[in-house]
């Protein structure tokens, strides 16, 4: 870790920057998480903590590679597209498991769908 020190300030500032963004976006998220009562309502805020926390945090890898190696290091963004692409693929099919439950057990949990009186 000793070559960090090496680091230009203006590259350790937009690291640090991306890093302290990504990270308050998944806190953002995770409060979601725990503030929401019930099981529709907390679906949504971890998939964008997720997804752009994720984003911000591989930003801030591939800045920091980047001018440590002299080189572009782009590997970090198939990190992004799996995560980008499985979290909210997850969470839909959490979603859609929770809403057949509640369906077939006539749970009053269900969220109208908008069309029904």
């Amino acid at each position: 870790m000793m070559e960090a020190a090496g680091l230009p300030l203006w590259a350790a500032l937009l690291t640090s920057f991306f890093l302290l963004l990504g990270a308050t976006i998944t806190l953002i998220g995770c409060i979601g998480l725990v503030r929401f009562k019930t099981f529709y309502e907390r679906i949504h805020a971890p998939t964008m903590g997720t997804s752009w926390g994720m984003g911000a945090i591989v930003l801030a890898s591939i800045t920091f590679f980047t001018v440590l190696g002299s080189r572009p290091a782009l590997h970090e963004v198939l990190i992004g597209i799996f995560v980008i692409v499985t979290t909210p693929v997850t969470l839909m099919l959490l979603s859609r498991a929770a809403l057949y439950r509640d369906r077939t057990n006539d749970s009053r949990k269900v969220p109208g769908t908008g069309d029904q009186p």
